[in-house]
């Protein structure tokens, strides 16, 4: 008897915590929505003062007429002398303040919390310290098309208990929960003597001893049950942490192979796809910048269409061990793929796209190399050679014949220290990569750094340059790498692509792991027959025209290589209506 009574004593503590803390908890709650409640009714009223300015200014034409201290009339005629009126311009300009004659002088207010939050969200509120009249207020601030409108109060002793929340509600959850207290009494000792039933059952079914009477137990009340869910529960919950891990396994392997792959439902929707995929299937498709989702638009996969069509229409699946399986070569653009597409039992398929092209041994690169900077670096040499003896052998030349020969030759030397400099570019991405600098680069400063530093260039042939990046875009990288990339780009389209050309840089995709760019020019293009070479170190489509030109025949090397130094990979195509068009991608 004693031991049942010590049981049901602890089971009543155990309750009684439990409604303590809950109660406790539903205190708190209603005292802050109280408060709230408050807050948001004297927003509402100086809403309403927000809205008549507003609708004053509309009225009297004030913000286009710049007349702002026509506010004062209504300021005037406010119910309370403590409340503030500001006109705050979109850019942070103080066009009026009730409360500061001088409101002129009045530094900007752009990053002031109720300001910054009323951008974003239309309307803001905060309670501080004004820094010019010195005083604590309540801001409201609400943005209205061009300007916003903050009307504030004082936060004077009264407003603080007007803020305050009523105190009656804790009288009433006092008294329930002694009334409570109550029923904890007699449901714990109703609960102990089920829990002491439960027992005598447990005690009786270990004995094997006949119950002959039926014993009804509480649900959850029951012990043993419980521990056996738990240990389901347990064992299922180790078993789905070990096959999410096989999961994450099976991405980061899918992003790391150089095949493109992708799963599909039965409903056409993807599930996965790495990024090669999306890369190769733009190189096949004529659609520009299209994603993974978009696979079955494209007219040279309709023999896997059909494929996948036909066999997820089956309604009756017999293959197990032997799905079904379609392999297609494609090329295009002077590239061959090898497509291949998988039924599972469900109907969900998985299409895999290899780049099968052949491409240039390393060694044979290596020795190109030696041999086109030795070609390349005797250009320049001798051209300067040349000028300076003709200088030198030639003591009677004129002096503008002097100066034109240093100029030729000052323009070789500047071609050499390029053509240095971009070889040890490529030297330094290739040999030296650890070297290079990691940060947090934001892709649309480096392109508006770009295009600002080539304004020159930019306005000579009369070209339009069209940015579709977005502005949080960014990637941990080396910034002068980034920075080459689009240099080099917009470089090769302004020397390359002809007169009043566009030049259009997009963002058309973007994962967890990498965003995809597009960059492309609608000029003269590149044919196929290059398409395949243009990254090779000093490859020129028309030697003679990129000589003029001034190029190194380096850039879209290093192109490749900021690219590939960012876990990246670069295409070009011919872009649908004419012109070039270069895919790359860059990790994030």
């Amino acid at each position: 008897m004693i031991g049942k009574t010590t049981y049901r004593r602890k089971l009543f503590i155990y309750f009684f915590v439990v409604f303590i803390v809950f109660t406790a908890a539903i205190t708190t709650f209603q005292y802050n929505r109280e408060k709230q409640y408050k807050a948001q009714e004297l927003e509402s009223i100086l809403n309403s003062y927000t809205d008549f300015v507003h609708s004053f200014i509309q009225h009297n034409n004030i913000y286009k007429d710049k007349q702002f201290s026509k506010l004062d009339s209504i300021v005037k005629i406010l119910p309370r002398s403590d409340i503030r009126i500001t006109v705050i311009d979109y850019n942070g300009e103080v066009l009026y303040d009730s409360f500061y004659e001088r409101y002129w002088e009045m530094e900007d207010h752009q990053y002031r919390p109720e300001v910054q939050e009323a951008l974003f969200h239309e309307k803001g509120a905060n309670i501080r310290l004004s820094e010019s009249t010195n005083q604590d207020f309540y801001y409201y601030a609400k943005l209205y098309d061009k300007y916003f409108v903050r009307s504030a109060v004082v936060y004077s002793m009264s407003v603080r208990e007007f803020l305050q929340a009523e105190s009656v509600f804790i009288y009433f959850i006092v008294f329930i929960f002694l009334i409570t207290t109550g029923v904890l009494l007699y449901v714990s000792d109703k609960v102990g003597k089920s829990i002491l039933k439960l027992k005598d059952f447990a005690i009786m079914a270990g004995k094997d001893e006949i119950i002959d009477k039926p014993v009804h137990f509480p649900e959850n009340e029951l012990g043993t049950i419980v521990n056996q869910i738990i240990n389901i529960y347990n064992n299922l919950k180790k078993t789905n942490s070990e096959l999410r891990n096989e999961k994450e396994k099976l991405i980061h392997h899918l992003q790391m192979v150089q095949e493109g792959i992708a799963i599909f439902s039965q409903d056409d929707e993807k599930i996965l796809a790495n990024n090669h995929f999306i890369q190769y299937l733009n190189l096949i498709s004529d659609i520009p910048a299209i994603t993974a989702d978009h696979f079955l638009k494209v007219k040279e996969f309709k023999p896997v269409k059909d494929f996948i069509k036909t066999h997820t229409n089956e309604t009756k699946t017999t293959y197990i061990k032997n799905p079904p399986v379609k392999r297609l070569s494609i090329e295009k653009n002077k590239r061959f793929f090898e497509i291949q597409c998988i039924i599972f039992q469900d109907k969900s398929y998985e299409v895999s796209i290899n780049d099968v092209t052949k491409t240039e041994k390393r060694k044979l690169l290596k020795q190109q190399m030696t041999s086109n900077i030795a070609h390349e670096l005797r250009t320049p040499v001798s051209s300067i050679k040349g000028y300076m003896e003709t200088l030198l052998d030639n003591q009677g030349i004129t002096p503008e014949k002097q100066r034109y020969f240093i100029e030729k030759a000052a323009i070789q030397t500047e071609r050499l220290s390029e053509l240095i400099h971009d070889i040890s570019m490529l030297t330094k991405i290739e040999e030296s990569a650890n070297l290079f600098e990691i940060e947090t680069v934001n892709i649309k400063s480096v392109v508006n750094d770009v295009i600002e530093n080539l304004q020159s260039s930019i306005d000579e042939p009369n070209a339009k340059i069209e940015c579709n990046i977005k502005k949080g875009t960014e990637i941990s990288g080396n910034k002068a790498l980034i920075y080459s990339i689009f240099q080099n780009l917009m470089e090769n389209s302004l020397k390359y692509a002809g007169e009043k050309v566009t030049i259009s840089i997009d963002e058309y995709f973007g994962d967890d792991n990498y965003v995809y760019f597009s960059f492309s020019d609608d000029g003269t293009g590149i044919d196929e027959e290059h398409q395949l070479r243009v990254f090779e170190r000093f490859y020129r489509v028309d030697k003679g025209r990129a000589r003029t030109n001034g190029g190194t025949g380096l850039g879209l090397a290093i192109v490749k290589n900021a690219v590939r130094f960012h876990k990246g990979d670069i295409s070009v195509k011919t872009r649908k209506g004419g012109g070039a068009e270069f895919l790359f991608t860059l990790k994030r």
